[in-house]
């Protein structure tokens, strides 16, 4: 019972200095870029649309952080913590001018391969609205937007990338590294969808689509390699360091009561 209790005391002081470090960060930063969607980018018929669309995730996430809490209380300072590394992983953005938002690292592959993807979409929700309320990176009215990109569309392709390579007994650092890099493109094509879609008036879709997403060309092919080089590295520590976590977030298998890679 005191170990357990340290080891809560622990992970909230892990998930306060994680924050306060990223808010130290930002507040010393001597430029801010608007990441994500900009607020008053997309047409209210759309950010509509958007909320609409998230709305369902957003709650499955909650009531799935509900459930898994009562079984085991010390599942909210996990997710709390994960939330933590994606708020910050996320707040390194490379402004795109010409798309109207910018670049910048999701965090929603690691997310979703250590909670799922319902949880993972709950995690990125709370980090995308705070970086809106507070930072004004992305905006309030698009927020919804934003939740299906990162939140939804990247925790979900992260995910299945992660399950169908190790279904394949691929390793750990290689199915992670496919997961992070299929999670942080994802998320921007899909934001290309949104921006095409909100912003194309008379126009036709296919050809503003392609122009926005070939502007997210330059900075987002190689982030995306880096992200999924992060991503597999950090499943990689995890199991060195810490495999009974990743036994308990059922990422990997325990054989005899010891951790199995395969």
């Amino acid at each position: 019972m005191a170990f357990k209790t340290a080891c809560t005391a622990l992970n909230k002081f892990k998930i306060q200095f994680l924050a306060l470090s990223a808010f130290i960060f930002l507040m010393l930063s001597g430029n801010a870029y608007a990441m994500h969607i900009s607020e008053g980018i997309l047409p209210f018929n759309w950010a509509l649309l958007w909320f609409v669309v998230a709305a369902p995730f957003v709650a499955y996430g909650l009531y799935k952080l509900e459930k898994l809490s009562d079984i085991d209380p010390s599942f909210k300072p996990l997710v709390g913590l994960v939330a933590a590394v994606v708020f910050i992983i996320s707040c390194m953005p490379m402004p795109v001018p010409t798309a109207g938002t910018c670049s910048h690292p999701c965090g929603t592959g690691i997310s979703a391969i250590l909670l799922g993807p319902g949880l993972s979409v709950l995690v990125a929700s709370v980090a995308l609205f705070i970086q809106a309320l507070f930072l004004a990176h992305g905006g309030l009215s698009t927020l919804g937007a934003n939740i299906v990109s990162m939140g939804i569309m990247g925790s979900f392709a992260g995910y299945i990338t992660f399950k169908i390579l190790r279904g394949f007994n691929t390793n750990l650092f290689a199915a992670g590294f496919a997961a992070g890099l299929i999670a942080d493109w994802a998320t921007y094509l899909s934001t290309s969808v949104e921006l095409a879609s909100g912003i194309m008036g008379d126009s036709s879709f296919m050809p503003l689509f392609t122009k926005i997403l070939i502007a997210f060309v330059p900075t987002q092919l190689p982030l995306g390699i880096l992200e999924g080089a992060i991503t597999g590295g950090m499943v990689v520590l995890l199991y060195k360091k810490r495999p009974d976590l990743l036994i308990k977030m059922k990422v990997i298998k325990s054989v005899g009561g010891v951790a199995n890679e395969a």
